[in-house]
């Protein structure tokens, strides 16, 4: 069956999403755009995902748990997983790897909420930093727990794996990339041969509400599910 997704959504956790970025916003805002899927993907943290969970479940919204990581070599990586727990022991080894307290006077608030949007923390880690893993690092530490890396946005001159490192490393077990931009893929597969490797995938990278997807993107999947998404990317 086809079903229309957004796999790359940040929240009001992410310092520079907006704070309208709430769980029930997204979750109402991917309803009215007629989504069947989404992923929310904070920088270097999960702390929102359960929310949002909890709320898909209740209006038959498909949420993915996932995390865009930055890299040692500031290479953004969205990473997603089949269960909650899978992805809080991934969180568990990002945040090992974080150094640095956020300034949310410069780079913005990190509001933890609930199912009810109420604001039940801050974290104070420096989420828009790097971590200290390689890519080749996050790509295994993520594959062993479970989970799936996609290199996002590679279409971007900046925190993409083909801007930042100049190509896709050949071993790097992966075996699909994003784009912000459809219109951009033929020329980056004119300029990027090996891009015919991997399956494309088109996501919003929303900070805000309005920038979540229409039906614009549309997987194939055997089995309208986590596992089923997970096992096309």
């Amino acid at each position: 069956m086809n079903i229309a997704l957004d796999l790359h959504i940040h929240s009001a956790l992410s310092p520079c999403g907006d704070n309208s970025m709430t769980p029930n916003n997204i979750i109402n805002m991917a309803n009215l755009k007629g989504l069947d899927a989404i992923a929310v993907t904070d920088h270097n943290s999960m702390e929102n995902v359960p929310a949002v969970m909890k709320l898909g479940s209740k209006k038959g919204m498909i949420v993915i748990p996932g995390m865009e990581v930055q890299s040692r070599e500031e290479v953004h990586l969205l990473c997603y997983f089949g269960s909650i727990e899978q992805a809080l022991s991934f969180q568990h080894t990002v945040y090992r790897n974080l150094e640095g307290e956020n300034n949310p006077g410069f780079f913005g608030e990190q509001l933890i909420m609930d199912e009810m949007d109420k604001v039940t923390g801050h974290n104070h880690g420096l989420l828009i930093g790097s971590v200290n893993l390689t890519v080749e690092q996050i790509v295994d530490l993520a594959g062993g727990m479970g989970g799936r890396v996609v290199p996002a946005h590679v279409d971007r001159k900046t925190y993409s794996i083909i801007s930042n490192l100049g190509f896709i490393p050949p071993g790097l077990d992966i075996r699909s990339v994003e784009v912000s931009r459809p219109e951009d893929i033929y020329r980056l597969l004119r300029q990027h041969n090996r891009l015919k490797l991997y399956k494309i995938i088109h996501s919003s990278d929303a900070h805000r509400l309005e920038d979540i997807l229409e039906r614009k993107f549309f997987m194939e999947v055997e089995e309208k599910s986590i596992s089923g998404i997970l096992a096309q990317l």
